[in-house]
């Protein structure tokens, strides 16, 4: 049993230390991998069957994944076509918590304008709390215009919402903190608990989230990038990071997802699918290794659309690419 990668050995992060699944799951110049829940096959249509799902993320941790990553999927959008994982990502967090020990445990990612900041104050910090330090919160504006009108919240201003709620959630992790905000008041004079394990979230931000480059470039603990040719990927983050120095900001990690549908022929070459590739193992490891080049630090495997068993699937994974990507 591998254990996941937050294991008894312990490793010096170089990104800022946050909390033990942030220090673990990114390390510059590395490459770690983790898995999109559910972790199953449902190609056919938008809702999965959960079928096994806590046996799965058990399993990933057991074969060593670095994280298992859920969504917030308020509501079955048909044109979107992808109801997530079914479970409200902060009630499933709290169930993972208590049956896994080690894997990092992520939103991909929580959408900022359809929630109350003190509500994912409050639960992420929980979860965080729960699961001693590893939860990775990604946070985004969201880009299904139907749910917003579902919750009385424009779609127009969300980029504002965005802004106001991550400086709300930033707050929390303060002691008896003061805050002025459109999105509530506090004036000092009562605090919110529990605190973040690690004194505050890491908050990854997905896209550009209807943000400027200027206030991308100053906030967040990390970029949450969508899938592009490595070429494409390096010049992004090759881009963010030097303006970054050069803005006095500490480097900080970049992750992506990408769907896989795995062959059982090794040499098999990319064919593309939504947002990935219909491949064998060796092109899979070629890929995920100019993504490392090009400065990924962490790649969430979506297995949505792969034909073969999924345990199967997990195992020849863990076999033939995690042994690449270990210190």
């Amino acid at each position: 049993m591998r254990g996941g990668i937050l294991s008894s050995e312990t490793h010096q992060p170089s990104f800022r230390s946050i909390n033990r699944g942030y220090n673990a799951v990114f390390r510059p110049g590395r490459l770690s991998l983790g898995l999109v829940v559910p972790i199953e096959t449902y190609a056919d249509g938008p809702v999965p069957t959960m079928d096994r799902h806590l046996e799965r993320v058990q399993l990933a941790e057991e074969l060593g994944y670095a994280a298992v990553w859920l969504r917030d999927v308020p509501f079955n959008v048909p044109s979107f076509g992808d109801a997530g994982q079914l479970f409200d990502p902060f009630v499933y967090l709290g169930l993972l918590a208590g049956m896994t020990r080690t894997i990092g445990l992520g939103v991909a990612s929580v959408i900022l304008p359809l929630r109350h900041p003190a509500h994912v104050a409050k639960a992420a910090a929980t979860a965080d709390s729960l699961s001693g330090g590893r939860l990775l919160l990604g946070v985004a504006s969201g880009d299904r215009p139907q749910e917003y009108p579902a919750l009385h919240h424009s779609f127009e201003d969300r980029g504002q919402r965005f802004r106001d709620s991550y400086d709300y959630i930033k707050r929390m992790a303060e002691e008896s903190p003061s805050l002025e905000s459109p999105l509530g008041q506090l004036g000092g004079h009562m605090d919110m608990l529990p605190k973040p394990s690690g004194g505050e979230l890491p908050l990854l931000i997905t896209g550009g989230s209807q943000q400027s480059p200027e206030w991308l470039l100053r906030n967040g603990d990390g970029r949450m990038l969508y899938p592009q040719a490595p070429s494409m990927q390096s010049k992004i983050v090759e881009s963010w990071r030097a303006q970054s120095r050069a803005a006095g900001m500490p480097d900080r990690p970049v992750m992506q997802p990408l769907y896989v549908d795995l062959t059982d022929r090794p040499d098999d070459p990319p064919q593309p699918i939504h947002l990935g590739f219909r491949l064998g193992m060796h092109h899979l490891l070629a890929h995920l290794k100019s993504l490392k080049s090009a400065g990924v630090n962490h790649v969430a495997l979506n297995l949505r659309f792969n034909q073969a068993n999924i345990e199967a699937t997990l195992g020849r994974l863990a076999q033939d690419l995690l042994p690449h990507f270990h210190d």
